[in-house]
């Protein structure tokens, strides 16, 4: 009986309890690439619609998902982003579970916004130098991932 109960137990609920887990560990690394985006939005102290744009199109195109839920996903960046003491909440989620060229792909789509507008502000490009030190990443990745985003939209 106790062995019957065990399989159940490891067939049924632990299936679960791990599904819910990396659900959850999912969401809130989905959440802090939002928040950082979201940042990297208002680094110049003025969220321009181009920019705003450029994030719901990279949200939905990274996460696969529809622009609904892009934009609910970008609010709520913007909210715990804007909720937060330091950026380091959402780094260390980021650092501490995605590898080297994850983490890479993160800093290109933050590439990505800080060019959205056709030029990059002294803010925008300190807050990058801030998170690719954050993450653990070496200044000539930052500047790697600089030239791929330039060379792909035609500005390098």
């Amino acid at each position: 009986m106790l062995q019957s109960f065990r399989k159940f137990f490891d067939d049924f609920l632990l299936p679960a309890a791990a599904d819910e887990a990396a659900d959850a560990h999912e969401h809130r690394l989905r959440l802090a690439t939002a928040a950082l985006l979201m940042e990297m939005a208002r680094a110049d102290f003025a969220v321009q619609a181009v920019e705003q744009t450029h994030v719901l199109t990279l949200l939905a195109r990274e996460f696969g998902l529809s622009q609904q839920e892009a934009a609910r996903l970008a609010e709520l960046g913007a909210e715990q982003a804007h909720a937060a003491v330091s950026l380091y909440e959402f780094t260390a989620a980021i650092d501490t579970s995605l590898a080297t060229a994850d983490k890479i792909r993160i800093i290109e789509m933050l590439w990505q916004v800080a060019y959205a507008d056709g030029a990059l502000d002294k803010y925008e490009e300190y807050l990058l130098r801030k998170l690719a030190d954050l993450l653990h990443l070496s200044h000539r990745q930052l500047l790697q991932a600089k030239h791929r985003v330039l060379e792909t939209h035609g500005q390098a």
